[in-house]
């Protein structure tokens, strides 16, 4: 007998929301359907705004964590799902995960990966289109972990050209790494100022990093573009 619930949301339907404003959700990890959330207050990123301690600073500098793009994006969203102390259910549903491999397969959503000697110890992942990143989660398990992936994230979409890092709802973690709250008619605003194609890709700008560090660091670029003014 056929559920009467989709297995996924269509790509197309997907992008479409995400260029007006609007997200899916779920209420729990095995439910069948979805909500769409269109928030009175965004929050985002200015990405000539972000602001990095000095610990998180010297953890990206020195490469505390090997850093890839897009190596294990169904394992970052899986480990996004899991249950958390502050939140023991999540909104990552199994339709929700189906959905985002979906668009990672066609190129619309990425994921950051930090490793120590071969282990997934943090990352995060998102919806990408036009100069736009939409962050969906994090996931962190080692100090400093998704916070490393975060500094990447904005180093690359400073270097390739992006105009728009959206983060959905502010948190203190977020504000203390230079989120900042505005209304949804902003926030539409900005996603129309953002339209058109980047300068290169998120792939294309980390192997520019990794090309132009060669035997050296590549954090230590990252780094040194976040201090940097736009």
């Amino acid at each position: 007998m056929h559920s009467p619930f989709p297995t996924s949301i269509s790509p197309d339907m997907l992008l479409l929301a995400y260029r007006n404003g609007i997200f899916p959700m779920a209420d729990s990890r095995d439910d069948p359907e979805v909500f769409w959330v269109e928030p009175k207050q965004r929050a985002i990123i200015p990405l000539d705004q972000f602001h990095m301690s000095r610990s998180l600073k010297k953890a990206v500098s020195q490469d505390r964590f090997e850093v890839t793009i897009d190596q294990k994006f169904g394992a970052v969203i899986e480990a996004c799902s899991q249950p958390r102390r502050d939140h023991p259910d999540s909104w990552i549903s199994d339709l929700i995960k189906a959905s985002y491999r979906q668009l990672h397969g066609l190129g619309h959503a990425h994921s950051i990966e930090c490793w120590q000697d071969g282990t997934l110890l943090g990352g995060l992942y998102g919806v990408s289109f036009d100069r736009v990143f939409c962050g969906e989660s994090m996931f962190s398990r080692a100090t400093d972990a998704s916070k490393v992936a975060l500094c990447w994230l904005v180093g690359l979409m400073r270097q390739a050209g992006y105009r728009l890092l959206d983060c959905q709802f502010m948190t203190d973690h977020l504000a203390s790494m230079g989120a900042v709250e505005i209304s949804q008619a902003d926030y539409v605003e900005k996603l129309a100022a953002a339209r058109g194609e980047p300068q290169q890709s998120l792939a294309g700008a980390y192997a520019a990093v990794k090309t132009r560090a060669g035997d050296h660091s590549p954090g230590k670029l990252i780094a040194q573009s976040l201090t940097q003014t736009s």
